[in-house]
């Protein structure tokens, strides 16, 4: 090992060292902060013993504390009781790699807007964020901070928030900047907002449950200054709901399914293929919170304000980005920690406003494949009867921007999300002798469907393909899941689930013979999928000679199921 090597590897544990009494001081505020009288407290009755809260957290709680935790938890979705007493400035643990924690940047950087958008968030849970965009930001380059109330009715977040804002800006004047929505405008309208008020070269929209890392600004900062068009997202940790514990996330890609609901993907190849670990990853998408150059968003539309509530702005913004000139980059060296709720208390189910979202998304902007979107939905595409709001500005904008389609999109930027063009059936499947009961993927794990009342969650999603194939349970269409096909094994009165890859790979009887109102007939076997009775109130889902049993699929797609010439109905679109 050379003298460099070894100085190198010196630093590293000793940085480790560093990091570690970095953590369990971290570790000790917080259990002091749980129990500030200084005294253990033991022999308590837990409360809430079915409390998410509670899991790992709060043993030495009095009955009385135990209460007032658990109805501040309630109402937040994350602890209040321990944020309000964990310091507002305290300690986070550096999770960047050590290249990143040696890297330099250059001086003369652009200046930073910071956005933090709330509605009825924790007091504390905002200061700390300001707080730490104080601290771990760069004083000239930090312009501003914009916090962006969205229409909030705690008591807490008017007068004494007013207070704090006072106080910090009598220490860094001017600094702190408030804008009231005067009615719920939503998470979208906050963010534009948040843009509009912003005058720093670069903008950074977050949320307001966050603590910015050890020098997370300079590496967006500098990329900005290389190349204006990139959209940029930091890398995630996490802080847990409970404990308020910092808990590391890998770097990673960031993606969305069809039904544009955020994931992460895989590190390209082609990054590994740098061997830098500070570089930029190229990322099909971008979970939320971002960083961009404050004109070029504008020139691109910022965000769309038709959006609703919550969910889709972020695949909506990256879609159009990459398809009208910009790029979207996670970078490693840019670490923010963001807190986790265990429940959403402002909207219990998503998916109404998510689903709204995403056929806006689909209308605008992927063209031929935007039937995916509505299959993944379990939607028929036409007489859906979702107001998805209108679009019309938003297609003259593409129009105006020159945009690329979202077949370029699929091939030159998300090759891992799957177009399958020969779907022409899918939705519950129905047998015509017990219309209430659907098939159904059965346990899980396990490989056995049944038949089950239907309810056309996930597990009873059918999706039947020109193919043969027949898919049972969630969509994926990525290359890095593998849906599950229906299999006749040819003995036994059972089918059987298998993922599909291995299906092909080990030759398994997974093709069918179907048509809407008829028989489903295994290619190979010839044996029918029926249900039978041993006694009325038990049905079973079950593979045997054909007896003429007649099955009906929820939606159809290419006039399939409506005509007996149904080559001619089932061509992939042509782009």
């Amino acid at each position: 090992m050379d003298s460099k090597s070894v100085e190198a590897f010196h630093e590293n544990i000793n940085q480790l060292e560093r990091d570690l009494k970095l953590q369990a001081s971290s570790k000790a505020e917080a259990h002091k902060a749980a129990d500030r009288k200084g005294k253990r407290k033991t022999g308590h009755r837990l409360l809430y013993p079915d409390s998410f809260l509670f899991r790992h957290w709060g043993a030495d709680l009095s009955e009385e504390e135990q209460t007032l935790a658990q109805n501040l938890f309630l109402n937040y979705g994350y602890n209040v009781y321990l944020s309000d007493q964990l310091p507002l400035d305290r300690p986070l643990n550096d999770t960047r790699s050590p290249s990143c924690k040696r890297k330099t940047y250059p001086k003369d950087l652009p200046t930073l807007s910071v956005v933090l958008i709330f509605m009825n968030e924790a007091l504390s849970i905002i200061l700390r964020a300001v707080t730490s965009v104080i601290n771990r930001t760069p004083s000239h380059l930090l312009k501003e901070i914009i916090l962006v109330d969205d229409y909030s009715s705690n008591d807490d977040l008017k007068g004494p928030l007013e207070m704090h804002i006072q106080n910090y800006n009598a220490k860094h004047p001017g600094l702190i900047k408030i804008i009231r929505h005067q009615k719920r405008e939503g998470l979208t309208q906050a963010r534009i907002s948040g843009w509009e008020a912003s005058t720093a070269d670069v903008v950074a929209i977050l949320d307001a449950h966050i603590e910015v890392n050890t020098a997370w600004a300079e590496p967006i900062l500098s990329r900005l200054k290389e190349d204006r068009t990139v959209i940029i997202s930091p890398v995630f940790d996490k802080i847990g709901f409970d404990d308020f514990g910092l808990n590391q996330y890998s770097v990673a890609a960031d993606g969305f399914d069809w039904a544009l609901w955020c994931l992460y993907e895989p590190l390209p190849a082609e990054w590994y293929a740098l061997k830098d670990d500070t570089a930029p990853v190229r990322s099909p998408s971008i979970m939320g919170i971002l960083a961009a150059d404050r004109k070029f968003l504008g020139e691109i539309g910022v965000l769309d304000s038709g959006m609703h509530i919550y969910g889709g702005e972020n695949v909506e913004l990256a879609v159009r980005a990459w398809q009208c000139g910009g790029k979207v980059e996670v970078l490693p060296c840019s670490r923010i920690a963001h807190v986790e709720r265990a429940h959403k208390p402002y909207l219990m189910d998503l998916t109404i406003a998510m689903k709204r979202n995403a056929l806006r998304v689909a209308e605008v902007w992927m063209d031929d494949y935007k039937y995916m979107v509505y299959v993944a939905w379990n939607l028929p595409v036409e007489n859906h009867g979702i107001d998805f709001g209108d679009v019309s500005s938003r297609k003259e904008l593409r129009k105006k921007l020159n945009c690329k389609g979202f077949d370029w999109y699929i091939k030159n930027v998300y090759p891992g999300l799957i177009f399958l063009p020969n779907i022409v059936g899918y939705g519950t499947m129905r047998n015509t002798l017990k219309e209430d009961l659907c098939v159904d993927q059965g346990a899980v794990p396990g490989h056995t469907p049944i038949v089950y009342p239907c309810h056309a969650y996930s597990s009873q999603l059918i999706f039947y393909q020109t193919s043969g194939e027949m898919f049972v349970g969630g969509l994926y269409a990525r290359r890095s899941n593998v849906e599950r096909c229906l299999t006749d094994p040819g003995n036994g009165d059972l089918p059987v689930l298998e993922k599909c890859d291995t299906a092909v790979n080990k030759g398994l009887n997974m093709h069918w013979d179907f048509k809407q109102g008829s028989a489903i007939i295994n290619r190979s076997t010839k044996r029918c999928l029926e249900i039978t009775a041993p006694n009325p109130s038990s049905y079973r889902l079950v593979m045997q000679t054909c007896t003429g049993q007649r099955w009906h699929i929820q939606h159809t797609l290419k006039g399939w199921g409506k005509t007996k010439d149904l080559e001619q109905k089932t061509q992939p679109p042509k782009h």
